[in-house]
């Protein structure tokens, strides 16, 4: 009997697919506070599924040179420079600031302002950043040390510059959309409570692809069929961990049943709000979002736009019993029409 919630909300998906005795569903936590951008799971994830390089292109993105995930490429760890505090936010001030610019470049884009703020040269309305950057007088760097920049001094010292770098992968939804639409049954639901692409079934009709609302999956130019990260089902079933997982040097990706993950989670944002890092958030946790959760969920220090993440994802299946009820409505009400016509044509 499938689940009251098989389209939409909170929802169990190994037993609601049909598995009588599935154990835990499994899933990753990706900490991106810790990933240092080594890549070590590209390429473990690549040497254990037998996935082709990508290309060895130079796409002007930092240091990524994969730019998304793709049938060839299922992690991408990403490369986001900001010039922003690494480890605290501007702080706070009121009235409008005074003094000289610390920089020229905060001289700069402070100049560039339309509306006359009552300072020299001038704070653009609504961004408290540089005016707080001008206001807070020359920065003074320091000497070379021998330990890692802001160790010895403290996150409120660091430089205006950091790297935000994550491991994405397939999310593995609750309301997966992709295993919706399939018509060959190449998507399924695992008894881990993760979805996988046999490709043996595949018929590269590509309907999964415009279906999934992260666009994780992808077609393989070659042969046209999709291929997306599979959470090393292999693996999973011999009781092992999944390579990239495995591979991690920091523990960024982890992995384990989803309720576990989620309490460890929150515990961890707990942890950075507490150091001084309010911004921490996370993604993808939430079993009430639009795809009822995901199985692969992160810990962000930003927005999900700055990552390349939707802010709020929906399962693109999610409307279709409503839009199947309209369209038969609309097809009784043409037939009514039809034969109403040929009625009154006829007398």
């Amino acid at each position: 009997m499938p689940d009251a919630n098989s389209l939409y909300g909170p929802l169990d998906p190994a037993p609601d697919a049909g598995w009588v005795e599935a154990g835990p569903r499994m899933g990753f936590f990706t900490d991106t506070s810790v990933c240092i951008g080594c890549k070590a799971c590209e390429v473990a994830c690549k040497e254990w599924n037998g996935v082709p390089d990508s290309g060895f292109d130079l796409l002007g993105m930092s240091y990524d040179n994969t730019g998304a995930l793709t049938a060839n490429s299922w992690r991408h760890v990403a490369f986001i420079e900001q010039p922003r505090p690494a480890g605290h936010r501007t702080p706070p001030f009121e009235d409008n600031p005074t003094g000289p610019p610390s920089s020229a470049r905060s001289a700069a884009t402070a100049a560039g302002t339309a509306t006359d703020t009552g300072t020299d040269p001038g704070v653009p309305p609504g961004r408290p950043e540089p005016a707080a950057r001008m206001a807070a007088g020359p920065e003074f760097l320091g000497m070379p040390g021998a330990q890692p920049p802001g160790r010895a001094t403290g996150a409120d010292t660091r430089t205006d510059f950091r790297w935000l770098m994550m491991s994405d992968v397939c999310k593995h939804c609750t309301h997966a959309a992709c295993l919706d639409v399939c018509p060959t049954g190449s998507l399924f639901r695992t008894e881990f409570g993760t979805v996988v692409v046999q490709e043996d079934i595949c018929n590269g009709c590509g309907y999964c692809i415009s279906a999934c609302p992260y666009g994780v999956i992808d077609q393989r130019k070659d042969d046209g069929r999709a291929w997306k990260c599979t959470l090393c089902y292999d693996r999973l079933g011999a009781g092992q961990t999944p390579a990239c997982a495995q591979a991690c040097p920091t523990e960024s990706i982890q992995f384990g049943p989803v309720d576990e993950l989620r309490e460890r989670a929150a515990q961890r944002v707990g942890q950075l709000h507490d150091r001084g890092v309010p911004e921490a958030r996370l993604y993808g946790h939430d079993p009430t979002d639009g795809v009822g959760g995901d199985g692969a969920f992160f810990l962000l220090l930003d927005e999900p736009e700055v990552y390349g993440l939707p802010p709020d994802p929906v399962v693109t299946t999610r409307d279709l019993p409503k839009m199947w009820k309209r369209a038969g409505l609309a097809a009784l009400a043409m037939a009514a029409a039809a034969v109403a016509a040929f009625v009154g044509g006829s007398s």
